[in-house]
């Protein structure tokens, strides 16, 4: 197909990287399916190109919506390129500040949801035998802070099966990316980050990270539609990596904890391999 008929269909496209995926894929002449809980926040995506978007109401938590969403954009573009599953939302709060409802909750949009978007999308990418799936994790997928850990559980949930996913559909030409942003200029600081009530005892620990979750909201480096175009280079790439880091933080943090992992690695080879059953009476 001509690179300008692509359809991209994308969760979570009222705000921050949704929307400015949206405007980058419009740009490019492509059409694409924007999905948010109130459609009324894509009507300004519409009106750039109302002949080449399909705004549908989607909360990834919902199945029947879910499911609608992806018929009704089957019905008006016939088929789908490239999936990118964006919706989600993040947690500041130490494990036990996090109460059982909002870690569940947490996985819920983050994992469930998103798995739930990419099961329902499966059986149209291996009948076109193309595709590409763009799961939006981030350096918190792959690293974790103090304050965090309900976030990074969601998205180093997310990672676990896009992993997997990568391998049963490469048979099918389907490419799987997860996307792993740094600090950009969304409203993720703002709006998208809950705040659990805080207890003493974390002070000096989660404390630091409420104070730089404050702090982030509108002073992020990162531009979100060079996001886009960055994540649209690797799909496009004869080998698209299995994850991108995405930005100069995401790529300084997530190397600093690689180096670390292959330090420890190293350190303890002896001991961790010094585990081989060598006689029926050690049991």
């Amino acid at each position: 197909m001509s690179t300008t008929n692509k359809v991209w269909f994308i969760t979570g496209a009222s705000s921050g990287f949704g929307r400015a995926f949206a405007e980058y894929a419009l740009r490019q002449g492509y059409s694409v399916v924007i999905g948010a809980r109130r459609t009324e926040k894509l009507e300004e995506v519409v009106q750039l190109a109302p002949d080449r978007v399909l705004a549908v109401p989607m909360d990834v938590n919902h199945p029947e919506q879910v499911s609608n969403a992806v018929q009704a954009a089957l019905d008006r573009f016939g088929r789908i390129d490239v999936l990118f599953n964006n919706a989600g939302y993040g947690i500041v709060g130490a494990i036990e500040e996090t109460p059982d409802a909002e870690l569940r909750a947490q996985m819920e949009t983050n994992f469930f949801g998103a798995i739930a978007v990419t099961r329902a999308l499966l059986p149209t990418f291996r009948g076109q035998r193309s595709g590409a799936i763009v799961n939006i994790s981030s350096l918190g997928g792959q690293v974790s802070f103090a304050g965090f850990g309900a976030y990074s559980a969601s998205k180093f949930a997310l990672e676990g099966a896009s992993e997997a996913l990568a391998a049963e559909m490469k048979p099918f030409g389907v490419k799987v990316l997860i996307a792993e942003p740094g600090a950009f200029r969304t409203g993720f600081a703002g709006s998208a980050l809950k705040h659990m009530p805080e207890m003493e005892a974390y002070k000096d620990t989660v404390g630091n990270t409420r104070q730089f979750a404050h702090g982030m909201d509108s002073t992020q480096e990162g531009d979100p539609y060079k996001a886009a175009k960055v994540i649209e280079q690797a799909l496009d790439a004869a080998e698209t990596p299995l994850r991108l880091q995405v930005g100069e933080d995401a790529v300084k943090a997530i190397r600093t904890h690689a180096e670390n992992l292959l330090v420890d690695l190293k350190t303890w080879e002896s001991v961790a391999c010094d585990t081989k059953l060598t006689s029926v009476n050690e049991q």
